[in-house]
């Protein structure tokens, strides 16, 4: 950005300067953050004046502080202090309006003090929403800074899982056999999700422990159907039962090992296989990418042949569609963009995008190999002069391993503060999938996904 000032001198009487700005709902979380108000009727995920719609209202000053941004950017410009502000309000300001400010020189002292007029207007119905007038000390000496750069800020907000809880609350409550919730996250976790009417919760265990565990979190049990059960492999094998006499629509992992809860619905005569490889995806919300990051295999299948990465790709297209992206983009991943001899997993990548066009993998856009940049970034696409509809924009990645899988969605998690929910398909019925340092949201995102996808898979 290139700024330049006006000195006093050049400053004239009717010289006007204005900006536009979009106001969004991480507008409202920002100013929060910066300024300490944390009023709940100027945030979207919160009803602040008691009326039973969430509020998202500017705050007052926000509004107030886009006059300071036409001071300092444009006139006078860099250099440019207060000295004093008036304002009256005259209309509310809603996330989603475009407002412009514009300021007005009014008069000019010989001290070197400027007075402006200043007001903001809603653009779509031109209401003026705040007036008042500034006065401000111009700059002394002509300045102009030609590479202006702040750092960017991202909201750590995570309105994709919000936005499919609020999907899946309006779903019936999804059937779900919770095995051995025997301790406070996998018990608290159900509960909550029972609570917002995301699952109906069958709770299969040591009967005893989990009363236990509910009693010492101050939680009540009425509603909940528990089955006694005496080992972690026959709540399994309940669970299992359940789903094939149609008692339950899900099943969800509480605390025991994923190889036991598993081992059951492998089982050829009994289990709940469907003809594709079980495969676990990670439903990724990044702060600050428009859409859910798929993620996919990081827990089940740790070296994958061409045949399994098949089914994970497939699992990953069909749960997507169900999440309501029309055409998923696919990106394979690999550590170059080139077919690489050497590398098994460009192979494995350019095959499956092949497989893809020619109809063998169905409902999406596939395309591979992709460095990891060029999956993601459309500029880095651009600058290795990748030509794809996929490139730069994928919605799902596949991984060549468990392990590069898995570092992925710990990194997304811990360092870009990603929030991601656990799934395993290829199943009769989904499997939540959690770990025991999933947050509450990661954990009600699981059962919406499972939710949303049951709803899909059965229409």
């Amino acid at each position: 950005m290139i700024l330049e000032s006006l000195t006093w001198e050049e400053l004239q009487p009717g010289m006007t300067a204005e900006l536009r700005r979009l106001c969004t709902v991480d507008d409202f979380y920002a100013f929060a953050a910066a300024s300490g108000n944390h009023n709940p009727v100027h945030l979207s995920d919160r009803d602040g004046d008691g009326d039973g719609r969430p509020d998202a209202t500017a705050p007052g000053m926000f509004v107030a502080s886009l006059i300071s941004a036409v001071l300092g950017n444009l006139l006078p410009g860099p250099g440019t202090r207060y000295r004093a502000q008036t304002l009256e309000f005259h209309e509310l300001v809603s996330a989603g309006d475009e407002l412009i400010t514009r300021i007005t020189v009014s008069d000019k002292d010989p001290d070197g003090t400027v007075a402006l007029a200043t007001e903001v207007r809603r653009i779509a119905d031109d209401k003026v929403v705040l007036s008042g007038a500034a006065r401000v000390s111009a700059p002394p000496v002509k300045l102009r800074f030609d590479d202006v750069e702040v750092p960017g800020l991202v909201v750590q907000r995570h309105r994709h899982f919000d936005a499919m809880i609020e999907q899946a609350e309006a779903l019936p409550d999804l059937l779900t056999a919770v095995v051995c919730p025997e301790e406070e996250q996998s018990l608290g976790g159900a509960l909550l999700a029972a609570e917002r009417h995301l699952i109906a919760p069958i709770l299969i265990g040591n009967a005893d422990k989990i009363a236990a565990i509910a009693r010492g979190m101050g939680k009540s049990l009425a509603g909940c159907e528990v089955i006694a059960t005496g080992s972690d492999e026959e709540a399994a094998a309940c669970a299992v039962d359940l789903v094939n006499v149609g008692r339950a629509h899900a099943v969800m992992k509480g605390h025991l090992h994923t190889d036991a809860l598993l081992h059951p619905m492998l089982d050829r005569a009994r289990g709940l296989r469907i003809g594709r490889r079980f495969t676990h995806v990670f439903v990724m919300d990044v702060p600050g990418v428009e859409h859910p990051l798929l993620v996919t295999d990081a827990a089940i299948n740790i070296a994958p042949d061409l045949a399994t990465k098949v089914d994970i790709v497939q699992n990953a297209i069909d749960l997507a569609l169900s999440l309501g992206i029309e055409m998923p983009k696919v990106g394979v991943l690999s550590a170059v963009e080139t077919v690489n001899p050497a590398i098994p997993s460009s192979i494995d990548a350019a095959l499956l995008s092949k497989m893809a066009e020619r109809g063998q993998i169905r409902g999406g856009m596939v395309d591979g190999p992709l460095a990891m940049d060029n999956a993601v970034d459309l500029g880095a696409a651009r600058t290795k002069g990748i030509k794809s509809a996929v490139a730069g924009r994928a919605e799902v990645l596949v991984v060549p391993g468990i392990d590069a899988g898995n570092m992925l969605a710990k990194q997304l998690a811990y360092i870009s503060h990603a929030e991601g929910a656990g799934l395993v398909l290829g199943a009769k019925v989904p499997v939540i999938l959690n770990s025991r340092s999933d947050s509450a949201k990661a954990r009600l995102a699981s059962c919406a996904v499972a939710a949303i996808h049951h709803h899909r898979s059965t229409q």
